[in-house]
């Protein structure tokens, strides 16, 4: 990704504390990465760009976690008032990673809740982790012994790179080189897309303008549910309809070279396993 030198960087500390102000309005899109560059050329010089030990854009994993029926896939797809999300994110950068549990109760309200987690387990979930499903299933009405059922479903990977108004009153994330795993190797890649998701108050972002004013519009789309339904035909697919017409129907359907773990040495050539826990 061009064009992120000449904005002054945000520490972490400083994006946090900036953005934890605002009431937020999240749009998502789907960008050609040959525009991109210009999305980014023609935002405000002031604009800042997250740097951490001099690096501004970095890899990231998710894991994510479903029964065998699917079902936050089908509560997604419906799409059900009640529904959950649950994936492990790694970032592979540092070696650090986070259990994150996100649910959307009958009156609209959503929760979300993220831990700590060991990095080695990121594929897979632990008895305490069930437990903690457990509890947030009991609260939007899904059996708690349904967490007993999950497993890893699909892994994400892409590069991100985070973007600060110039007066703190949106950010946005983009993220490139998007991979789609799924536990027997299976995936895909879209080296030509770029994912971007705006977070701003009650009015657009400068980034958001600077989309439209390219001609990009907003999408329906998410990580785990497009996705999968890119690689699985078969499944409810009328959300999603135009990107898996569009950009998501030039899939390359072969599983993408995995890259070296830093946190796990010994074995990292396994994407997605899908062991009990123990």
């Amino acid at each position: 990704m061009t064009g992120l030198g000449r904005f002054d960087p945000v520490t972490l500390e400083g994006l946090v504390a900036e953005a934890s102000l605002l009431t937020r309005v999240d749009r998502k899109y789907v960008v050609p990465r040959d525009g991109l560059d210009a999305v980014i050329a023609a935002l405000d010089p002031g604009t800042r760009v997250l740097e951490i030990d001099g690096a501004r854009a970095f890899a990231y994993e998710s894991v994510y976690f479903d029964t065998p029926d699917l079902l936050s896939f089908r509560m997604a797809a419906q799409p059900r008032r009640r529904r959950f999300k649950l994936r492990t994110r790694s970032y592979l950068d540092t070696g650090t990673s986070y259990l994150e549990i996100k649910t959307r109760g009958a009156r609209g309200t959503t929760v979300k809740d993220r831990g700590a987690y060991d990095p080695r387990h990121r594929d897979w979930l632990t008895d305490d982790a069930r437990d903690d499903v457990a509890d947030a299933f009991a609260t939007i009405g899904v059996a708690a012994d349904r967490a007993g059922d999950l497993d890893a479903t699909l892994m994400t990977r892409y590069r991100r790179a985070t973007l600060l108004s110039p007066d703190g009153s949106g950010r946005a994330t983009v993220d490139t080189d998007p991979e789609w795993i799924e536990p027997d190797g299976r995936g895909f890649a879209l080296p030509g897309v770029a994912i971007v998701e705006t977070k701003s108050g009650a009015r657009p972002s400068a980034v958001d303008r600077a989309l439209w004013r390219a001609g990009h519009r907003p999408a329906t789309v998410s990580k785990y549910a497009t996705g999968l339904a890119a690689l699985h035909p078969d499944l409810p697919r009328n959300r999603w309809s135009r990107l898996l017409r569009g950009p998501f129907d030039d899939a390359h359907r072969a599983a993408p070279q995995t890259p070296t773990d830093p946190t796990n040495e010994e074995d990292s050539s396994c994407p997605v396993t899908t062991s009990a826990a123990a």
